[in-house]
């Protein structure tokens, strides 16, 4: 479904960066979105919907459409094309409604 351009595959010298996918250990490389780094592990949905649990993955891929929506260290509703993978991070998929913190 997803593969990376030719000319991206030529930077794969960039750190390689490991983060934490639903508990499981991920590679990826700095400078990858969090989604295009899900995209390229195989993962094509980060969440389901509130009503009716059907699963949503990123579509628009520029912070408009908000289906790509995953937990990052513990904080919801985080927007995974507009945020740029960091070692050691902690990604779990959204289920359900988004929680409204103040």
């Amino acid at each position: 479904m997803f593969k990376r351009l030719d000319a991206a595959a030529d930077q794969a010298a960039r750190t390689p960066v490991r983060i934490t996918v639903d508990g499981a250990e991920l590679g990826c490389r700095q400078g990858d979105s969090v989604a295009a780094a899900l995209f390229a592990a195989g993962h094509a949905d980060c969440r389901d919907t509130a009503v009716g649990e059907v699963p949503r993955g990123p579509y628009c891929m520029m912070g408009v459409c908000y289906d790509c929506l995953v937990i990052i260290d513990g904080q919801p509703n985080r927007q995974a094309c507009m945020t740029l993978v960091r070692e050691g991070m902690r990604i779990e998929r959204q289920r359900g409604a988004r929680e409204v913190r103040s």
